[in-house]
């Protein structure tokens, strides 16, 4: 790959300063990073996200659940290489690793399904527990109200404050995240000496649970993201820093 011609990356914008938050395009950040491609990243605030993607050309990979029609996200890559579009996280690692095979493999042979099966298991197994981050996500002040305005339509709630838990009823929601992470997901992980699933080396799987980790990392009360980095023997506080730490690069 040419350094002069990078991947551009688009990603979400949070308030500024701009940094990364959302789990999807973290899960791409981390494979950009760990593939070692030259990339260099677009943010694109959350409005705009549907007029971005439809410009570029990037069909939409989702519908909503409300009533079907297209829902329109990030992350995307384009490849000036190759004249690639792609327009889903997961999408995006089997491109990185079928284009750029020079680099260690995101899917080492014949794990493909069971990752792409894996993606599908996490993605559901954290999206009860986003309650707890909705309000803490750094929208960008400048266009705030029409996010939250999307997030009520999206969860069919009338009122922004409905969008969250307090009081007993977080600490219920939190007591129930703490019990399943300790089930299947940390019983995997049990099976190396870690900090990644299969070892010293990780797999496109571990950057699907570190997304979800790393957007729990920004999005959380602070006392809650510490205790969540203890639990299970402090198994997601090691897993969260040791990506941080390698592939968590901004370029």
């Amino acid at each position: 790959m040419d350094a002069s011609n990078p991947i551009v990356f688009y990603d979400i914008a949070s308030a500024p300063p701009v940094r990364p938050f959302a789990p999807n395009p973290r899960k791409t950040r981390y494979a950009l990073n760990f593939k070692r491609v030259h990339y260099r990243t677009e943010w694109v605030d959350l409005p705009d996200v549907a007029s971005v993607r439809k410009k570029i050309g990037a069909a939409p990979v989702r519908t909503h659940d409300r009533d079907g029609r297209p829902f329109y996200t990030l992350p995307i890559i384009h490849d000036p290489s190759t004249g690639a579009i792609v327009g889903d996280s997961f999408d995006i690692a089997c491109y990185l690793d079928k284009t750029y095979p020079g680099g260690p493999p995101l899917f080492p042979p014949s794990t493909t399904a069971v990752q792409a099966a894996f993606n599908k298991y996490v993605d559901n197994f954290f999206n009860p527990f986003v309650i707890l981050c909705v309000h803490g996500m750094p929208l960008n002040p400048a266009t705030a109200e029409v996010s939250r305005a999307d997030f009520c339509w999206r969860a069919g709630k009338e009122r922004w404050d409905e969008l969250t838990v307090v009081g007993k009823e977080r600490a219920s929601v939190l007591e129930k995240l703490n019990a399943a992470l300790g089930g299947e997901l940390a019983k995997w992980y049990s099976y190396s000496d870690g900090p990644f699933m299969e070892g010293e080396n990780p797999l496109y799987a571990d950057f699907v649970v570190g997304g979800w980790l790393a957007f729990m990392s920004v999005t959380l009360p602070a006392k809650e993201w510490d205790d969540i980095q203890t639990w299970q023997d402090g198994l997601w506080g090691r897993l969260h820093r040791t990506l941080q730490e390698r592939y968590a690069e901004v370029k």
